[in-house]
Order: C-alpha cells, then sequence, then structure tokens
C-alpha cells in the first residue's frame, strides 16, 4: 500500500507551513501527521542538503510512495537542483505529486513531459548565465577593472608592521591569527 507524505518549506521563522499542509489537505491527500515534514530553511540551498529533506528521502521514503508538495519551488529555486531532485526520486520508484502543475503527478506521461520542458529550460538558463558571466567579465577587463578578489590592504599593512618590528613570519601569522601562507603573500607588499 502507498505511503503519502507531504514536505512544505518556508524560508524564515516568521513564516509557518500550515496554509501548505492545509492546501494538501484540501486537495484530498490525507497525510498522517507523521509524514508530515516541515523545514525552514532558504529554498536556494539544494534539495538534499536540507537535512530535513535529506533525512526524509534517505531515511523514510521508500519505493511505492508518493511526495506531495504545494509548489515545485518548496523543492528549490534552482531549476536544475528542482529537476535532479524530481529525477532521482522517481528512479527510487517515489511518485512525486506537485499541486501547483496542470498534471500533478509527474510520472505519469503528462508529468515526464512537463519534467522534460524543465529540463529543457534549466539547460537553457544554464548556459544564459554562463553567457552572461562571459559578457560581464569581457566587458570589465575592456574597462580595464581588476578582476578578482580586492587587495586586503589593512592585511598587508598589518604584516609589514609586524615585519618592521622584527617579528618572524610565523611569529607574525600567530599574533595577526591568520595563516601563514596569508603572510607570505603580504611579506613583499608595499603598505598602502
Amino acid at each position: 500500500m502507498s505511503r503519502i507524505f507531504a514536505y512544505c518549506r518556508v524560508s524564515t521563522n516568521e513564516q509557518t507551513t500550515a496554509n501548505q499542509i492545509h492546501a494538501i489537505e484540501s486537495a484530498g491527500y490525507k497525510v498522517e501527521e507523521h509524514r508530515i515534514v516541515s523545514e525552514t530553511i532558504s529554498g536556494g540551498v539544494n534539495a538534499m542538503e536540507r537535512p530535513a529533506f535529506s533525512t526524509l528521502v534517505n531515511h523514510k521514503l521508500e519505493a511505492g510512495d508518493t511526495l506531495v508538495v504545494l509548489k515545485l519551488d518548496r523543492l528549490g529555486r534552482d531549476n536544475i537542483d528542482v529537476q535532479q531532485t524530481i529525477t532521482m526520486l522517481m528512479e527510487k520508484g517515489i511518485s512525486v505529486v506537485s499541486l501547483d502543475l496542470p498534471s500533478r503527478d509527474l510520472a505519469s506521461a503528462e508529468g515526464k513531459l512537463i519534467l522534460q520542458m524543465f529540463t529543457a529550460f534549466a539547460e537553457f538558463e544554464k548556459n544564459r548565465i554562463k553567457e552572461r558571466t562571459k559578457d560581464a567579465l569581457r566587458r570589465a577587463k575592456k574597462e580595464g577593472k581588476k578582476l578578482g578578489r580586492p587587495e586586503a590592504t589593512s592585511t598587508t599593512n598589518a604584516v609589514q608592521e609586524a615585519k618592521q618590528e622584527g617579528l618572524s613570519q610565523s611569529q607574525t601569522a600567530a599574533r595577526l591569527s591568520i595563516s601563514l601562507p596569508t603572510v607570505k603573500r603580504h611579506w613583499n607588499k608595499t603598505a598602502a
């Protein structure tokens, strides 16, 4: 017999998952209380890096179970992560139902079509991000902007002061509570 689980997520402690649980039950899904998994964590965190979701997938869900979410964005904001998560769940024999989609069951023929469209859009999104990043880097270089992390002048100054006092590089690292490689990077720079 198939068991039904619900995954509800909010991003901040000021929010509650009560409305999500109510909407899932109103849609006709009777989920036993111990099978409702609620979590307060950003949707920007990959699904399998979320403690409650990871525990749900690795220790509770079994083949034949159904996982219900109110909206796909409860699984995550990143199209690629959402698509990979759904694919992983389906490969484990777990049905995924999202109440915000025209075809709620993503294992159905319509659901698989929706998943394929998400995959195509995710790939498109990933390629567009790469293109925009490359364009921005080229433009910044052309404008003469220095790329990379800004120089830590305060660190350089502190290292140079310690050097002037006659401290060794190891002593400087200990005094400033920084790593020896950081001291070495700033050892021969000119203080600002």
